[in-house]
């Protein structure tokens, strides 16, 4: 079973992924284009080209998961650009929403506190394809 605790970081790769890719592929992508460490409890979320297919993959200790979900009407409003390797780190809440369907580009997050650890991410500006930006 999937289990994420708050500590837990979730990275998006930006872009269209080759969704024929497996672990290997995956775990290079992570590993190489994300410079993340694939093996760290995180989890990896990558799109294909016309964003009707998700895959996951999430190290839990024992071993590597893949999960895939795919859409059988429309699209996931899949963020266009990220950080220098590009990649987006969202929130628990932007997960759900992203794979419920949500248009990230048109939520709002309101202003609470929220306690900052060290592997907190910075802001990072999200660009969704309508010209739309969300800050995280």
């Amino acid at each position: 079973m999937l289990s994420m605790g708050p500590a837990t970081r979730i990275y998006v790769g930006v872009g269209a992924t080759d969704m024929r890719k497996g672990f290997e592929g995956l775990y290079g992508l992570v590993r190489d284009r994300l410079l993340c460490e694939p093996t760290s409890g995180h989890l990896f979320l990558f799109c294909n080209g016309p964003r009707n297919r998700v895959k996951v993959l999430f190290w839990d200790g024992s071993g590597l998961w893949v999960c895939a979900k795919r859409l059988e009407k429309g699209r996931f409003s899949w963020p266009q650009s990220g950080d220098a390797q590009g990649k987006v780190v969202l929130s628990h809440e932007e997960l759900s929403l992203l794979l419920g369907g949500m248009d990230l580009g048109q939520v709002r997050r309101k202003r609470w506190y929220r306690k900052v650890t060290s592997e907190e991410p910075t802001a990072v500006k999200i660009t969704i394809p309508d010209n739309k930006s969300l800050v995280s």
